[in-house]
């Protein structure tokens, strides 16, 4: 009696399910719209997400050292300069690894691999590739060894790489000293309302407050504007 009263609730809560359950069509529906709005946050993310141009130069500088210290072992290794420039590439994460097909299919092709390193080598971080396109020209014209060629590249790109880092950790503290002192004023609001002056009202309720403000906010985003050139000049 038990089991025919429980097969007979399973079967009613089925029969419920079906008849007001949602459709096929329905299902199906909404399994694309969740796709579809799981897709556009996965965009979202990846557009937040997205490195600064300073940050993906120095991304594609570190592949470039990377991709001449690999292509520097396979050449020592023996292998022809094409198939060394294939395996060098595949070993290294760049940050746009489809932007270095061209050069992979000539290396296979034996097409003009000076001409796509230099096509594919961004106009900021590209200066690995441009000096090893450099490199491959002078190699296949003059026909000296490449393997010393892409070392040396490689040992002055390490250089300059650590120069770079060095010069960005002394300008660090300049930055940060710029942005605490464009953060001071906003506190000087808050103790000035603490206070019970009512800075706002002023600030905003006449015409000198509305100059003095006015006057203040092109101050503070021109010394923070002055400060980040020099730091990139400097970094530069």
């Amino acid at each position: 009696m038990i089991a025919a009263a429980l097969v007979t609730a399973l079967s009613t809560a089925c029969a419920v399910w079906l008849w007001t359950g949602p459709t096929i069509a329905t299902a199906r529906l909404t399994k694309l719209t969740s796709t579809q709005k799981k897709h556009q946050w996965q965009s979202l993310g990846k557009l937040l997400t997205r490195p600064s141009p300073a940050r993906r130069a120095d991304a594609w500088r570190l592949a470039s050292i990377e991709l001449c210290q690999a292509l520097s072992a396979e050449l020592s290794a023996g292998r022809t300069p094409g198939e060394a420039l294939t395996r060098a590439i595949t070993a290294v994460d760049f940050p746009d690894s489809e932007a270095l097909r061209p050069i992979v299919a000539a290396a296979r092709d034996g097409g003009d691999v000076s001409a796509a390193l230099a096509a594919s080598a961004p106009p900021q971080g590209g200066e690995g590739l441009r000096r090893l396109a450099a490199c491959w020209n002078v190699s296949v014209s003059v026909g000296a060894g490449l393997a010393a060629l892409v070392e040396r590249v490689a040992s002055t790109l390490r250089t300059a790489q650590a120069h770079r880092q060095d010069v960005a950790a002394q300008l660090a503290g300049p930055r940060t000293t710029a942005r605490m002192l464009a953060v001071l004023p906003a506190l000087g609001l808050l103790m000035a309302g603490a206070l019970n002056m009512h800075p706002l009202d002023f600030l905003f309720g006449s015409l000198p407050g509305l100059a003095c403000l006015v006057t203040g906010i092109a101050l503070d985003a021109c010394g923070l504007w002055w400060t980040n050139r020099m730091a990139t000049q400097a970094q530069g």
